[in-house]
């Protein structure tokens, strides 16, 4: 059997049966029939709940005469996003990607901080959940690339285009960069899972470390710094999730 956190097992205790039977129906056998669970996916429904339950209390304060403290917070991470979205994408309509901005931004944040609450882990210190955050934006940013596009967004995976070169160079020059603009676009689901999987996986190295051999005084700084990396890496994850928005619907495509 895993190791288990107090969260997973209770999960395992209560679905096991289900999640098994279902993974089977899928052609999946699990390694551990009893623990089909795992302690990631206990992390991130966790987070999941947990940001459900805080939306459905920021939207029952909900006020425009009396706002509290916690709609001013959502409201100055809403006016962050849209910012960075208007200064990189450019134009008037990137409020619509806001939703999607602020959820990835909400979701990779509390994975990378809870594990610093004592019993639980961060999800995204291990590699899988990166990659699910990456492969969603990747999928997202292609989304909106044809939406705004139509069909002819495909061009972009073809180089770039001059109009005054000759058909007869333009197909094998089309032909060389198609390979290479695929590679170049699925790399980034790769940098993306990399980079945020690399520091959380450091981060919470670092700290168990420190705990474990001096555990007061000194371990607080590397909580401090725990939580410094959090925001950054959660900062250049929806960052880059916006640069490569504007590659995809900017004016140019």
């Amino acid at each position: 059997m895993p190791e288990q956190l107090w969260f997973t097992a209770l999960l395992n205790h209560l679905f096991a049966g289900p999640v098994t039977a279902l993974l089977r129906a899928l052609t999946i056998e699990p390694k551990y029939p009893q623990a089909p669970i795992p302690n990631s996916l206990s992390m991130e429904l966790l987070v999941f709940i947990f940001l459900i339950v805080l939306f459905l209390l920021v939207r029952s304060r909900l006020s425009v005469d009396n706002p509290g403290g916690l709609q001013h917070l959502f409201e100055a991470v809403d006016g962050f996003i849209k910012n960075q979205s208007n200064e990189i994408i450019g134009g008037h309509h990137t409020e619509g990607y806001t939703p999607f901005l602020a959820a990835l931004l909400y979701f990779i944040l509390f994975c990378n901080l809870i594990g610093l609450v004592p019993g639980f882990e961060s999800p995204t210190a291990l590699a899988v959940v990166p990659l699910g955050c990456a492969v969603c934006a990747f999928i997202y940013y292609q989304v909106q690339g044809l939406r705004h596009s139509g069909i002819s967004y495909l061009k972009h995976f073809l180089g770039p285009s001059d109009a005054t070169m000759p058909l007869l160079m333009r197909i094998p020059l089309a032909l060389l960069m198609l390979p290479i603009e695929l590679v170049s676009h699925l790399a980034r689901v790769l940098s993306l899972t990399i980079r945020l999987y690399a520091n959380m996986f450091a981060g919470d190295m670092v700290t168990l470390v420190f705990f474990s051999l001096v555990p007061l005084g000194v371990p607080i700084v590397f909580l401090g710094l725990h939580i410094g990396v959090s925001l950054l890496q959660t900062y250049i994850f929806v960052l880059l999730t916006i640069v490569y928005l504007q590659g995809a619907v900017g004016e140019e495509h």
